[in-house]
């Protein structure tokens, strides 16, 4: 009887713990090994003085793929995690009192999008119908299949000439509206997948419909529940989860990798090993070779997404005007976004997404309180030199600012607990290459086979997932990947 195989995920981020649960269910035995002491990676957890914040991604689109994870072994997700809907999606305002509510609810978008610009309505329609078809090619076909040859990107081709992709999602969207600020809210989210919407490829317009067909869900608890939900699954199934105990060396004889060693100096040989860890930091992780070696300075060499800096606060009171997602433009839509990508700026006048999960689930907060982070882009450590154990308390103070400003103006009065995490912080705990918050840019040129490919072109055995692969950030990019690399190993 043949042995059975086995495979390591280096990294317990939600692409890895995906990749690890169709491993599993599939029947390999598969260990995740991960450098901190709690799962999620990106999605990390802090909790404080009866606060709970999330670290990392909170806007839950694509539930479907999710639930596809549990049914693989005939499980129900809602035995795990529960889903609750936001509504709306988001609320996005400006500097000047205008306020946008951007929800699934078609007669009420429709009334948002006429106290704008009534002749934008018809426009919308047509930038609707535009981004399901991109999401129907560019995400149901093309989202988790593995672009590993030449070959492939030729066949997804006419797909990328039909919807004009090199053409920017901000550009894209002006062919069908013509106000500013309806441009801004159909086009900022590319941002949350590290994406400047003045170059990323038009073809990630089917984040819109993505979020129109699927909704847009919180994690009752947060999103560290949904990952201690993935753990759970993943160890019924018979998984084996190593915690804060660092990948340090991943060991290869010839054209194919063994073992890794870990910190405390354990070795764990498997088959195969997957990656979920930062691409840089992977490739330096095979010493001795030459090929990991010019990878690893391949990579360097491409363009990486910018940083972000969070403020984490807790407040006494509770807020039920303010929504659960919240944009908070600012008033350089264009020219802030080339500070932070070309320029490595730091804006002084920072757009915010602001986190409010006490909106939709009171015990993120002690009785009577109220969670938040806000969320900026920065530019990564590559593009600018800044301390941030100095700049960082400036640079908070500023958020908090703007929050006040436009939201709660006692926030300073009401402040119960708060705390920062900054480019620096991506760096040193993630091992994000230059403190990226979402890896390689996701600019046409690398993206597809164009980005890090799901399977190493040299090493037989050696795999990657998450953010740096193909398609990219975002919840259900990660996922997308794991399926993609789960049928590549399986």
């Amino acid at each position: 009887m043949p042995s059975r195989r086995s495979a390591i995920v280096i990294g317990a981020g939600l692409g890895g713990l995906a990749l690890a649960i169709r491993l599993q269910s599939a029947g390999i035995a598969t260990t995740i090994v991960e450098s901190r002491d709690k799962p999620g990676g990106r999605a990390y957890v802090f909790r404080e003085k009866g606060y709970v914040f999330d670290a990392g991604p909170t806007v839950i689109t694509d539930p479907a793929c999710l639930r596809e994870l549990w049914a693989l072994s005939g499980s129900d997700m809602a035995a795990d995690v529960e889903l609750v809907p936001v509504d709306p999606f988001y609320r996005l305002m400006w500097g000047d009192g205008t306020a946008f509510d951007y929800s699934n609810d078609d007669d009420a978008l429709d009334g948002e999008i006429a106290k704008l610009d009534p002749a934008d309505v018809a426009g919308y329609a047509r930038f609707l119908d535009y981004s399901r078809r991109v999401y129907d090619d560019g995400y149901v076909k093309l989202g988790a299949v593995p672009f590993l040859t030449v070959a492939s990107m030729v066949k997804a081709a006419p797909a990328l000439i039909r919807h004009q992709a090199w053409s920017s999602v901000y550009a894209t969207v002006s062919r069908f509206v013509r106000n500013e600020k309806l441009r801004q809210a159909l086009s900022f989210h590319t941002l949350l997948v590290g994406g400047n919407p003045m170059r990323t490829s038009s073809i990630y317009a089917l984040i819109h419909a993505l979020e129109k067909s699927g909704g847009v869900w919180f994690a009752k608890g947060g999103t560290n529940r949904l990952v201690a939900g993935m753990v759970k699954l993943f160890e019924r199934l018979g998984g084996q989860m190593v915690l804060n105990n660092a990948v340090v060396d991943i060991h290869h004889v010839g054209r194919r990798v063994a073992a890794v060693v870990t910190r405390s100096g354990r070795m764990i040989n498997a088959d195969m090993i997957a990656t979920n860890a930062d691409l840089v930091h992977s490739y330096g992780l095979i010493k001795r070779s030459p090929v990991a070696n010019a990878r690893q300075a391949k990579l360097r060499g491409k363009r990486f997404s910018p940083s972000l800096f969070l403020v984490h606060f807790g407040l006494r009171g509770r807020y039920p005007g303010i929504a659960h997602h919240s944009i908070l433009f600012s008033d350089r839509y264009g020219p802030l976004l080339r500070d932070i990508y070309d320029h490595g700026r730091l804006p002084p006048d920072p757009s915010i997404y602001l986190h409010h999960p006490s909106a939709t689930d009171a015990s993120m907060a002690p009785e009577g309180c109220s969670a938040f982070y806000a969320l900026a882009p920065v530019p990564h450590l590559g593009k600018a030199d800044i301390d941030w154990s100095v700049e960082g308390p400036r640079y908070r103070d500023i958020i908090l600012e703007r929050v006040q400003d436009m939201l709660i103006p006692d926030l300073r009065d009401r402040t119960d607990v708060v705390f920062h995490y900054s480019p620096a912080d991506f760096q040193s705990d993630l091992g994000a290459h230059l403190g990226s918050a979402f890896s390689l840019e996701p600019v046409l040129t690398q993206s597809a086979w164009f980005r890090a490919h799901n399977r190493d072109d040299h090493f037989e055995n050696l795999f990657f997932v998450g953010a740096g692969t193909h398609p990219g950030a975002g919840i259900p990019g990660v996922v997308g990947s794991a399926k993609a690399t789960a049928g590549l190993m399986i």
